[in-house]
């Protein structure tokens, strides 16, 4: 009998936030134009009932109980990773079993840095994809690193391979710590708590545009 051919399966996590799905749509149709099984996780409130498809990308849901009721952005990211961590172990092992092909990878959005250990758990590669420019995750970097600190006290501020930032060049979340931004400002900062632990790193970036950006120093860091 001939043996069966194994085909790569990826699955791509994006973080359910503005500005965060379409860039990993684009690199999922990347992967599949390469001849990759790639399956689109994405979090709703309801399931598809039949399965879907963006092309050849294959998409999946999981409930994020996004209607739990909570007010509170720092409440509302605590849920999301208790309610999603659990359920993306089974869901790996069910793609698998479904496609014929076990998955490989997982790809997520550097926003979930705890998919990392989900994917060592489950003896897959793990790869961090940041959706932002580089530009914003050396803003973001310096400030997990202790380099920036905030709350900002004098402008402009200098962020190595970047021009002086004055104070409406920096991300909102740096600048205006309202109640609200504090929550989301943690989140941002916490892409690098083990973004040298992937196997991969990807950038939805252009080197030629950023390429005095420190990227590549960070990563050759790892």
């Amino acid at each position: 009998m001939e043996k069966q051919e194994r085909i790569c399966h990826v699955v791509v996590i994006p973080y359910p936030a503005q500005g965060h799905i379409n860039p990993m749509i684009q690199f999922s149709k990347r992967l599949a134009s390469k001849g990759l099984q790639v399956t689109l996780v994405i979090f709703s409130s309801q399931t598809l009932s039949t399965p879907a498809s963006l092309g050849s990308v294959k998409v999946v849901t999981i409930s994020d109980s996004s209607d739990t009721g909570s007010s509170s952005i720092g409440d509302l990211l605590k849920q999301f990773q208790a309610t999603v961590a659990p359920k993306l172990p089974q869901l790996v092992v069910e793609l698998g079993i479904s496609s014929g092909h076990p998955v490989s990878c997982l790809v997520y959005d550097s926003f979930m840095p705890w998919v990392l250990e989900i994917a060592r758990q489950l003896g897959l590669i793990g790869a961090s994809f940041f959706t932002q420019s580089c530009a914003v995750n050396s803003v973001y970097y310096q400030i997990h690193e202790g380099q920036l600190k905030i709350p900002l006290e004098k402008f402009p501020v200098s962020v190595p391979g970047l021009p002086p930032l004055d104070v409406d060049e920096l991300p909102s979340f740096v600048h205006d710590m309202e109640s609200e931004y504090s929550s989301i400002l943690t989140l941002v900062v916490n892409q690098f708590l083990n973004f040298r632990g992937p196997d991969w790193v990807f950038v939805n970036s252009f080197n030629s545009l950023e390429e005095e950006v420190p990227l590549k120093k960070l990563h050759k860091e790892k």
